[in-house]
């Protein structure tokens, strides 16, 4: 996976943006996380979140939650030039962005929230910088509070690379009150969506595909099923492009998701 994003709804508390990514392999890499709001309003979003923050964690070798940068407005970023090298750079002044070189391969948590508790629309997204190499971000996970209309949740990725991959895209709402999580989505729906924006396939409860076909068996073999059955799920082969996965909760409820993409072998 060359990037990934996340789209949702930015509150205050326990309903800010968390987006969680792996990079898996041998080698380091060179990472760009952004927070995007503002600039939303340019693609017709309404209630964009006006002045995105950001922070990046990574847990220290003992295992505990260590903040590795944080950004309020990235032009003040110490090295703004090599953001702009990047040619990713935010186009308003007022988001945020964390450029960080030789990222160890493990876990990274980027955490979206708005200036002095502001609220509204915020879009999360990793990018790779070294398209090849030893190591490839090969997870993705954000969660946020999954509204209605353009406050559902909307994630994108994109695939890079010269053949085909495996992928599973996952809606996990329910078994988040297990960890504590109130207000959890109870049920889930999931669309993935190809790079012309029609519909490959939508799941609602992982077990049973949209055509009433059982995946259980396939899914359960990736070693990474969703543990509440109303959870979804989609098992796919994805060529080079960019995807993008919608999550709403189903007759139009809300709470509380967790949107995840597996690199899967």
């Amino acid at each position: 996976m060359g990037n990934i994003s996340t789209r949702g709804d930015v509150e205050t508390a326990d309903n800010v943006l968390i987006g969680g990514f792996i990079i898996s392999g041998t080698a380091s890499k060179n990472v760009l996380v952004r927070a995007i709001g503002p600039s939303l309003t340019d693609f017709g979003v309404a209630g964009a979140l006006p002045d995105p923050t950001l922070e990046l964690h990574h847990p220290d070798a003992m295992g505990h939650d260590q903040i590795l940068a944080t950004n309020d407005n990235w032009m003040d970023a110490l090295n703004k030039q090599e953001i702009i090298d990047s040619t990713l750079a935010p186009t308003n002044d007022l988001e945020s962005a964390i450029l960080m070189d030789n990222l160890d391969p493990g876990s990274y948590t980027a955490i979206v929230r708005g200036a002095n508790n502001t609220t509204g629309i915020g879009l999360v997204e990793a990018y790779d910088l070294q398209a090849t190499g030893a190591s490839v971000l090969g997870n993705i996970s954000t969660r946020g509070l999954v509204g209605t209309g353009d406050k559902v949740m909307i994630g994108g990725i994109i695939m890079v690379g010269d053949g085909s991959q495996d992928v599973l895209v996952r809606a996990i709402g329910p078994s988040l009150t297990d960890f504590g999580v109130t207000g959890a989505l109870a049920d889930p729906v999931i669309e993935l969506h190809d790079p012309q924006g029609a519909l490959i396939e939508t799941n609602d409860d992982w077990k049973t595909k949209s055509d009433g076909s059982s995946q259980q068996a396939e899914i359960e073999a990736t070693g990474i099923p969703p543990t509440n059955d109303a959870e979804s799920a989609i098992l796919v082969t994805l060529d080079p492009g960019a995807y993008t996965a919608i999550v709403t909760g189903k007759n139009n409820t809300t709470g509380v998701v967790l949107v995840e993409a597996y690199q899967v072998d």
